[in-house]
């Protein structure tokens, strides 16, 4: 019998959990009503004809699909590593103790992350004539490393202020604070929102279809609008969303292995304390 102690909630009763499980299964009709008349509208409307589905056997389509999958990953690699590094550069801007790179760091910060990332990218696409790979990279850099910005920022200082001020009194430099003390702590704690941000980067480089950059969007775009097969526009979204879906649950995996193993790492265990010993008695001579 669970205690009242080990309880947040008062132990649901016989008549509770018939009325949950009842809920439950009124819920689950509904989803199952609503994916059926999904399907019957898809199957009504001619969606799974031959004729939509027969480009996806064709070599030369399967190539066009997966040359842009491979420059979505491209443009995904380039954003996510210079997003990183971006947001640790304004972050130590923000937290420096001179005015003037706390001031010139929290007005980019603030300035990036207010603006649309598809301004900037037509911008740096249109106004500096710049190629559509580095002006996907560079629009979605600027705004997801200045968000990351307050993520690093706020991590660090959601660390204990006991563990700055021990360090220190170790005789630690700042330099060796952050990097010793403050951000190791910080990464675990920071590591769901910088995914999520990462998530979002994966799936803003869709935008670069915009600019002509033929990403994976840009592709099934090129398909849907074939008129030679009845423009498979249905058929594209359900070949294209599952793999967008699963690279973004891949990204997640990752993200859960590297915290787990974060934890197993010898470095963050507990150091073992040998148990204290009696003092020892120092004999008194006359």
């Amino acid at each position: 019998m669970t205690t009242a102690s080990s309880a947040l909630y008062d132990i649901p009763g016989p008549r509770t959990r018939r009325r949950h499980l009842t809920y439950g299964l009124i819920a689950t009709v509904v989803i199952l009503g609503l994916i059926a008349w999904i399907v019957y509208l898809l199957f009504d409307t001619g969606q799974f004809t031959s004729t939509k589905w027969t480009p996806f056997l064709y070599k030369g389509i399967q190539e066009l699909l997966l040359r842009g999958l491979g420059n979505t990953l491209k443009a995904f690699a380039y954003a996510s590593v210079l997003s990183l590094v971006l947001g640790g550069i304004l972050a130590v801007g923000r937290l420096s103790e001179h005015r003037v790179f706390r001031w010139a760091s929290t007005l980019l910060v603030e300035f990036f992350r207010a603006m649309p990332v598809l301004v900037m990218i037509f911008f740096i696409f249109v106004a500096l004539k710049v190629q559509p790979l580095p002006s996907l990279v560079a629009g979605l850099t600027l705004y997801n490393g200045s968000v990351l910005a307050e993520v690093f920022r706020t991590g660090i200082g959601a660390v204990a202020r006991g563990q700055r001020e021990a360090a220190y009194a170790l005789g630690m430099r700042k330099t060796q604070v952050m990097t010793y003390v403050l951000v190791p702590q910080a990464v675990r704690a920071m590591m769901p929102a910088i995914i999520s941000q990462l998530v979002v980067a994966l799936k803003d480089t869709s935008l670069g279809f915009l600019i002509t950059y033929e990403e994976f969007l840009h592709a099934g775009k090129l398909i849907a609008s074939n008129l030679d097969y009845d423009l498979p526009f249905i058929p594209v979204v359900m070949v294209i969303s599952p793999i967008y879906i699963g690279m973004c649950m891949l990204l997640s995996w990752f993200a859960t292995w590297v915290a787990k193993r974060e934890r197993r790492s010898p470095r963050m265990r507990a150091a073992d304390v040998a148990p204290a010993e009696p003092p020892l008695l120092i004999e008194q001579r006359d």
